[in-house]
């Protein structure tokens, strides 16, 4: 674990800047499943209902609403159809930053990388009238905005994951835990984390699951993780917990490390995998809207 913060983002550093903002507009959050939420909203679903959009016919059985009927084909086919149509839906979008201190490191900064991506999702929910909901977490579930709707509402939520700091140690389970808990809808979860947490990723990953949700694991390190430049007999701290190691840094060391590390997240990687959640890694260096524009675009989060 490294011992501090390589750089602190610019306090007047905006989240999205406007150009970037003008390149989201055409984009939107889909949902493998088939969702509806407590209000009619604007996105369309699969599922037949009543709206004005037409979808396509079937035969008329006994108990149908004759007011549905397709009197006009009756005329000339003398058969009985019913018209369907794609009912309107709301989506419920949920984004889970881990906020914990192991996120205020790196050059380029995690914490920040994580809530421009944060910020970038919420604005695509936020302009298709989406229910979006932000949660900041360490061991516990810290901040939280839930279940706002609508344009008017994207400079609070933006202002909200500028404010919210960079503190704490991480407990993921618990935090997953309670969370299931007190989630009743369904929708796509968006987890933001470095995932490097002494209570493991299996058994929070499993309670999020138990919600029935479409769930996107975005794993974030920092290139200092990746490739620690150290050397000599060095003294670690962990930023989380106040842990310390002292260890000699040497070739060997270093090269175990990584192998650990590659092993660590491939192992999440298929861990996700197997249980029909979208994994993606990246470090900071990768530009954040390259992620979003690209990388989600992808993984069929966006389109």
């Amino acid at each position: 674990m490294a011992t501090a913060p390589l750089r602190k983002p610019d306090a007047d550093e905006p989240l999205l800047a406007p150009e970037f903002l003008l390149k989201l507009e055409q984009l939107e959050i889909l949902s493998r499943k088939i969702f509806i939420g407590r209000m009619k909203g604007e996105r369309r679903s699969k599922k037949r209902g009543e709206s004005v959009e037409f979808a396509d016919y079937r035969n008329y059985v006994v108990g149908d609403d004759l007011r549905f009927l397709d009197w006009n084909i009756y005329a000339r086919l003398e058969r009985l159809l019913l018209k369907l149509f794609l009912e309107e839906e709301d989506l419920n979008v949920t984004l889970l930053l881990d906020t914990s201190r192991s996120m205020d490191w790196g050059n380029p900064h995690k914490g920040l990388y994580i809530k421009r991506v944060a910020a970038a999702l919420a604005y695509i929910g936020l302009i298709n009238y989406d229910r979006v909901s932000v949660y900041a977490y360490s061991d516990a579930l810290t901040h939280e905005m839930r279940g706002v709707r609508g344009r008017r509402l994207v400079s609070q939520v933006i202002r909200f994951l500028e404010n919210v700091p960079l503190k704490g140690p991480s407990n993921f389970t618990a935090v997953a835990k309670r969370f299931a808990v007190r989630f009743t809808g369904k929708g796509v979860v968006v987890v933001l984390s470095d995932f490097m947490d002494k209570s493991g990723y299996a058994d929070g990953l499993r309670y999020l699951l138990s919600r029935d949700l479409d769930l996107y694991a975005i794993q974030v390190l920092s290139p200092e993780e990746i490739e620690p430049g150290l050397a000599g007999d060095l003294k670690l701290k962990d930023v989380e917990d106040g842990d310390l190691a002292e260890v000699t840094i040497s070739k060997p060391l270093l090269d175990r490390y990584k192998a650990n590390l590659q092993a660590y997240c491939a192992e999440l990687r298929d861990h996700c995998t197997r249980r029909g959640i979208t994994y993606l890694f990246t470090n900071t260096r990768v530009p954040f809207d390259t992620l979003v524009l690209a990388y989600l675009r992808q993984r069929g989060l966006l389109r």
